[in-house]
């Protein structure tokens, strides 16, 4: 009779998990704490491909085998030597198949009692989005909105170091949330590392008690909020914050600083305002960079652009913005901060 291959619920269960799929598929998305030992890198995986397509299957196992078992044995000498009878390695590929079978029948051979998850990376993925449509239902949301500049971020995270538990969704994303909201040298993940991400903070809120979460629209840059999350999300109580306009904009002079030395970066961020403000604004706004102008700059964004957009996009998607608690601030320096993330806690 067939052993039973270990599947994503026997995680826990081993030492070490070994993703043998290529640098660039392992970078795409991988089980939380996997270590990448690619049986077959980016471009040996890529030359096999066109092998088998262009020539034969046969072919293309034969050449596969030589690279693969090379590789096993580079991973082995490197990295392995030194592990115990008694290690239990759990390792996977895309599917299940030969990547992962090969380097788990080299690793029983030599006595280590070795798992091949069964489904592969595949069987991950539809976990991940299993788990993703399930788990928000059981959460209990308190959303901090407040229009651009009101610091939401930063009041969220405040409440962190207070010990609530928080969904930092702007940190995950690595972006913060508006079309001036890339972070300078800091690429956003793809969207299934941050799918992947986003399960592993979900997976450790205790439903008890609330989870604190910043109001933000689907997409966070480039990436799409999971649509259980986001409808959860909307559905959780609001915690408004009514800070006054100076504020905001000592705010966002201060949190937005790198705009101010990387101006060709600010430049081309306001061009993507391109069609949903006039060219008389976009020209006056370009004027005010060069200038040096910034206060005029920040306010008028602030007053023509992102508070129209707000108050049109978050009354229709958060409802519960009517009978939201409101927190008025005239000051959002780390004090000010603070006070808001202590007031929010002691609402509930």
């Amino acid at each position: 009779m067939k052993n039973k291959l270990p599947t994503v619920a026997d995680l826990a269960a081993y030492d070490c998990v070994i993703d043998v799929r290529s640098p660039a598929e392992f970078a795409e998305d991988h089980i939380p704490g996997a270590i990448n030992c690619p049986v077959l890198d980016d471009e040996q995986r890529a030359r096999v491909g066109t092998i088998y397509k262009q020539v034969s299957p046969f072919e293309a196992k034969k050449i596969g085998a030589a690279l693969i078992s090379a590789n096993i044995a580079r991973h082995l000498e490197g990295l392995f030597l030194e592990q115990p009878k008694n290690w239990r390695p759990l390792i996977y590929c895309w599917r299940g198949g030969m990547r992962s079978g090969s380097m788990t029948t080299v690793f029983r051979s030599i006595g280590w009692n070795a798992g091949q998850l069964e489904g592969g990376y595949k069987a991950w993925r539809r976990h991940v989005i299993d788990e993703l449509e399930r788990l928000p239902a059981s959460l209990d949301f308190r959303v901090v909105c407040g229009a651009t500049g009101s610091g939401k971020t930063r009041i969220l995270q405040a409440i962190g170091a207070h010990g609530e538990q928080i969904l930092d969704l702007e940190t995950l994303a690595s972006h913060k949330g508006s079309v001036l909201g890339i972070l300078p040298d800091q690429p956003q993940p793809p969207q299934k590392w941050f799918e992947t991400q986003l399960l592993q903070a979900l997976q450790g809120f205790d439903p008890s008690r609330p989870v604190y979460v910043e109001a933000e629209s689907r997409k966070v840059g480039n990436l799409h909020v999971p649509e259980a999350l986001m409808q959860r999300i909307r559905a959780g109580r609001c915690l408004q914050i009514d800070a006054c306009l100076p504020a905001r904009v000592d705010f966002l002079l201060a949190d937005y600083d790198y705009f101010l030395s990387r101006q060709e970066l600010l430049l081309r961020r306001l061009h993507a305002l391109q069609g949903l403000q006039s060219n008389e604004n976009l020209q006056r706004w370009s004027g005010y960079v060069a200038a040096g102008h910034w206060r005029q700059l920040v306010q008028e964004l602030l007053e023509l652009h992102y508070d129209p957009l707000y108050h049109r996009s978050q009354g229709h998607n958060y409802l519960g913005l009517e009978q939201a608690s409101r927190f008025a601030s005239d000051c959002l320096d780390p004090q000010g901060i603070d006070r808001i993330a202590a007031a929010m806690i002691a609402s509930r």
